[in-house]
């Protein structure tokens, strides 16, 4: 095999890339930091003559990452349902916004939030569809459909055969398709900034009209902080509870911000971030709204200016 620099002039570059794949495989920036880290505690646990050997440490570093995201994949249910509520992927702010209201420290460390590119593939919408596949159709379908990796390397990582690969790929494939094509950025931030508004003026009528009849709305707390444990079915339930929510907590400020690329809302009070809401349009009313509360999980928001 051919001979790479194995220090960290050969690997520190592939860190950006990893926490992007771990991010999408398993939802969670913190998660995701910690199984690249584990990867690269791996790598420089190896022997100096075997990582001189190794061709492509940014293929073993995959590897390995996706590997380790497999295994906690595969225990993710147990965590689940020991998880109070609906379980939510971990929402990502935009960084230039971050950057133009000052709250980014650049001599500060790296955030991984920060590394993340914010695409389709982030969406939160699509992140929950990953949700219900398997951990094998997972992470098949995000190395080959997102990242382009050849089922050959994704056979290692699956311990599958390439054939096998390629038909659990083609399976999360299809259940990506169900779900449906995207709303333009443009057209979603409009009904975003409509739900806003009637959201500010306590407008049920108004809410209801932006809101799908079907519309369903899920709310993360962690059973840390107070958020209903079942979805919230239905447009007009759903505005009556987000004016409910309105009268609770005077003094709430809402913003619209980019929430894992997409148009979202921030419920901010006191300054303090407190929600972080994604949602998903279709013709023209939204259809489905995901508020995450979970302090733990809007690390990355407190900064948010």
């Amino acid at each position: 095999m051919g001979t790479v620099g194995s220090g960290a002039d050969g690997t520190a570059g592939e860190r950006r890339q990893l926490i992007n794949v771990a991010y999408r495989l398993l939802g969670s920036v913190t998660e995701a930091e910690d199984a690249v880290q584990d990867a690269y505690a791996r790598w420089y646990g190896l022997p100096r003559s075997r990582r001189e050997e190794i061709l492509s440490p940014g293929a073993w570093l995959t590897t390995v990452t996706g590997r380790i995201c497999l295994d906690l994949l595969g225990s993710a249910r147990a965590r689940r349902e020991r998880y109070v509520g609906a379980w939510l992927p971990e929402p990502l702010p935009d960084r230039a916004e971050r950057d133009h209201a000052g709250g980014a420290d650049p001599a500060g460390p790296a955030d991984p939030a920060d590394q993340i590119v914010l695409d389709e593939s982030v969406a939160t919408a699509f992140l929950v569809v990953l949700e219900a596949m398997t951990p094998a159709e997972r992470v098949a379908f995000v190395l080959h459909d997102v990242f382009r990796y050849p089922f050959a390397e994704i056979a290692g990582v699956l311990d599958r055969t390439p054939a096998a690969c390629k038909q659990l790929a083609s399976s999360a494939r299809r259940r990506v398709s169900v779900a449906g094509a995207p709303v333009t950025a443009a057209g979603r931030a409009d009904v975003v900034r409509h739900v806003k508004e009637a959201w500010e003026a306590k407008d049920i009528a108004a809410l209801v009209g932006l809101l799908d009849p079907a519309a369903v709305m899920t709310a993360d707390g962690g059973g840390v902080v107070g958020a209903v444990l079942r979805p919230v079915e239905g447009g007009a339930r759903i505005a009556r509870y987000l004016v409910a929510i309105a009268d609770q907590a005077p003094g709430l400020e809402l913003l619209e911000r980019s929430v894992n690329g997409a148009p979202g809302l921030v419920a901010r009070r006191a300054g303090v971030v407190m929600t972080v809401a994604s949602f998903d349009v279709s013709d023209g009313r939204v259809t489905r709204i995901w508020a995450v509360r979970n302090p733990e999980k809007l690390r990355p928001w407190a900064r948010e200016g």
